[in-house]
Formats: structure tokens, sequence, C-alpha cells
């Protein structure tokens, strides 16, 4: 392929008026009155809830979820949900658009995401996701056996997993390649037969009179300059969340069969083809 997304220039920085500004006030200064009223409270009730139930965690889970839900609203982001997400010990796998993903994915579901380790080093992002509970792993083949021992410890916690195959986010309009590292820690003997895949599907639409690439975060782009446009447009579009039949894992010979199961069901959703 001679040209990718990641050729795709980023979308010029957002000016808006006195009108966006407004707008920007309206919808950030609760959202940031949420976040500091709930952070802090997650972070005072991690430690006795670890020590009393481990990894379970029955309390924080539902403040991270209530908080997503509500920055959603906040920001006038409809999210329609299609499907069901699944019962029993699973993961999920969903393609990557943008830093929106995290409050859309927990706002549906109560989940924990597993990411790349730089993350943890990206500002307020990565303040979030280590406070939330993140699962940050390496792509390195000699970290394989350790993150599989850490990945199983957490399902059978009862923890849903969710990753991004694509390895990035991207500007929306198309999904990546899955990369099949990770599917590799639930084809292990403690999980194979148990464990179960769920494909998911993100797909945003613009908000009138936008570019189709409008909630999308590439390349370099700025975390700063995508929130502002998001916080300051008129009106927002949507994202639609489309859960999929999950996967027996038991049921794929290797890593690379159940990533491409789960890729196709993805792009199946992208497409309009659920």
């Amino acid at each position: 392929m001679s040209f990718t997304w990641e050729g795709v220039p980023p979308p010029p920085p957002p000016r808006p008026g006195l009108r966006g500004w407004l707008r920007v006030v309206r919808r950030g200064a609760p959202v940031l009155l949420l976040l500091g009223i709930c952070f802090p409270l997650l972070l005072v009730l991690r430690p006795p809830e670890r020590a009393i139930w481990g990894y379970a965690r029955p309390i924080t889970p539902y403040i991270t979820q209530f908080v997503c839900v509500w920055t959603c609203r906040l920001f006038g982001l409809p999210r329609l949900v299609e499907g069901r997400p699944m019962r029993g010990v699973g993961a999920y796998v969903a393609n990557h658009v943008s830093w929106l993903d995290i409050f859309v994915l927990n706002a549906s579901k109560r989940l924990y995401f597993v990411a790349k380790e730089e993350v943890a080093g990206w500002g307020g992002i990565g303040w979030l996701a280590r406070g939330t509970g993140t699962v940050f792993v390496r792509r390195d083949r000699a970290e394989a056996a350790r993150q599989a021992k850490l990945l199983e410890e957490r399902l059978h916690a009862g923890h849903r997993l969710l990753f991004f195959p694509e390895g990035t986010s991207t500007d929306g309009l198309r999904v990546l390649p899955f990369r099949t590292t990770l599917f590799a820690a639930f084809q292990t003997p403690a999980l194979r037969e148990e464990l179960q895949i769920q494909p998911v599907s993100l797909v945003y639409d613009a908000p009138e009179g936008e570019a189709a690439s409008f909630y999308g975060w590439w390349g370099g782009m700025e975390f700063g300059t995508s929130l502002l446009a998001v916080l300051a447009v008129r009106r927002q579009g949507a994202v639609r969340v489309i859960y999929h039949a999950p996967l027996r894992v038991a049921d794929f010979p290797d890593r690379k069969a159940l990533a491409a199961a789960a890729e196709a069901a993805v792009r199946r959703g992208f497409a309009g083809e659920v």
C-alpha cells in the first residue's frame, strides 16, 4: 500500500469565536468539576478496596462508569448502542478512533483498558489511565509470558479487559489491520477453554458541516487541540457502539486466526454490515 491514513494531514487548529468559547466553558467546566470530585474519591477508595477484595474491585469501577456516562452527556455526544455486552469470562477488542473511545466504551460497560506502556506518561490521559486501573503492556516478545500471567490474573478476578489491536488511533475513516501479539495471551491453557473475545465496532458520525474525520485523533495531533474542537463545535454528531457476537477462543487454532475473525467482525460493523 503506497498511501496510508498516516499520510493524511491533520485538520487545522480550531479557531472558536465567542460562541465557540462559551460552548467550551459550558461543556468543559462541568466535566472538570466531575473529574475533580470523582477522581480523588476513586483514589481514596482504591487502597481499602484492594486490601479487602484484591483485584475484584466491586466499588470503584462504578465511579469510573458514572464519570464516563456523564462526560458523554455533558459533551452532548449521543451514544447509540447496538447488541449486548457478553457475560462470563472474556475480553473486548475494538477499533481505535479517539481519546473519546475511553469515555464511550466505559460508559457502556465497566471495563479496564489494555494500553501500550507509553500511554502512562501521556500527561492528563496517562494520569486518568493509571488511576482507573489500565493494564500497561510492552509490545515485546520477551515480556509475553509475564504479561499473559497478568492478564490471566485480571480476567479471573472478573475484570473485563479491552484492547485496541490496531495499536494506534486513526482518523475514524478506516479500520487498520489488527496486530496479533496480544491475542497470544488469550491462547494460554488457563484461559483458552473458558475465554471469549467480543469484537466491538466504534463508528463516529461527524457533526453536520464538519469533516468526516472530525472525531479522529491521529499522527501528531495534540490532545488539547482535539479536545478544544470537540468542546467548541455547535452541535455534536454521534457515536455507534456495536457489540458483535462473542468469539470462543477455543474455536480458533492460533492467535492469527482469532485476530482475523475479530478484525472481520469489527470491519463488518464499521461498514454497516452487522
